[in-house]
């Protein structure tokens, strides 16, 4: 029994020893922060947006590293880089802020074209106008984690107007036929209906006429009465939903009016090559 027992003791006296020894081996690891880093760019001031030079490098950023510190050493894990571009003012508050990113390069590089589409295309600042613009850059581990934001750069910019999707009338001028519109399918059109089927110049590439449409009619759009040179109208006549606009492409099939008769509003936008048929 007394045997028995001094076994008990030994046994249990070894799972106490390496539970000890299992604790022993835990070790806490604290994040104990980073160095914050200095945004700099190979460029001052201005920032040239040419469209000849739309795939050449507009500008480089490149910043110092945060080098992020654990009580165990410096952190291996990857470091996410968050390139920050807002409108001065704004101080990166804008929701149309825009966000660059890139994982572990200390440095960034962006392209005429693509940040002209970051400006115009999706902060809507207005083409051939100045703006100036402020850029930083925010580190950081995992999601938010350990946030480091580095100082600001500020620079001139000025956007430029991307090539319209499609060709606008080289006359400057614009026009609708058919047997949507009272004047029908005449070209030459009647002088009498001449001025009610002229489209507004809204700009270089928009186009827009308010006009009585015949319901279920056919029509297409002219650069010049007297010519079928240049037409425009919807690139496929059979979907139903282009009754009130989409797609336009040049010689392309009749487009078709609403089904209901009544005023309508007809925009055209050669830049993004859509249109819309509103009623009034």
């Amino acid at each position: 029994m007394k045997k028995y027992l001094n076994k008990l003791l030994v046994s249990a006296g070894l799972g106490m020893l390496v539970l000890t020894s299992c604790q022993k081996q835990e070790t806490q690891i604290y994040y104990e922060g980073g160095t914050t880093p200095v945004l700099s760019a190979n460029l001052s001031d201005t920032i040239a947006l040419v469209p000849v030079d739309s795939l050449n490098s507009a500008i480089t950023f490149s910043w110092t590293n945060p080098n992020y510190i654990f009580s165990d050493g410096i952190s291996s894990q990857n470091v996410t880089y968050n390139l920050q571009i807002d409108t001065v003012g704004a101080n990166f508050t804008n929701p149309l802020l825009q966000t660059v990113s890139n994982t572990s390069v200390l440095s960034a590089s962006i392209t005429v074209r693509d940040l002209n589409k970051l400006l115009a295309g999706k902060m809507g600042l207005a083409f051939g106008q100045n703006h100036k613009i402020q850029v930083r850059l925010v580190a950081q581990l995992g999601t938010n984690q350990g946030q480091l934001t580095t100082n600001t750069l500020t620079f001139d910019v000025t956007p430029y107007a991307p090539p319209p999707l499609i060709t606008p009338p080289s006359t400057g001028t614009l026009f609708i036929v058919g047997s949507a519109v009272a004047g029908g399918w005449n070209n030459p059109i009647d002088p009498a209906n001449l001025s009610a089927q002229q489209f507004t110049k809204v700009s270089n590439t928009e186009y827009k006429i308010t006009i009585p449409l015949v319901g279920a009619g056919e029509y297409k759009l002219i650069a010049k009465s007297g010519s079928w040179g240049e037409q425009w109208s919807v690139a496929t006549q059979d979907d139903p939903t282009e009754i009130y606009g989409g797609s336009f492409i040049l010689n392309g099939n009749n487009s078709l009016a609403p089904p209901t008769s009544g005023t309508y509003v007809i925009d055209v936008d050669f830049q993004i090559g859509k249109f819309t048929v509103t009623k009034q």
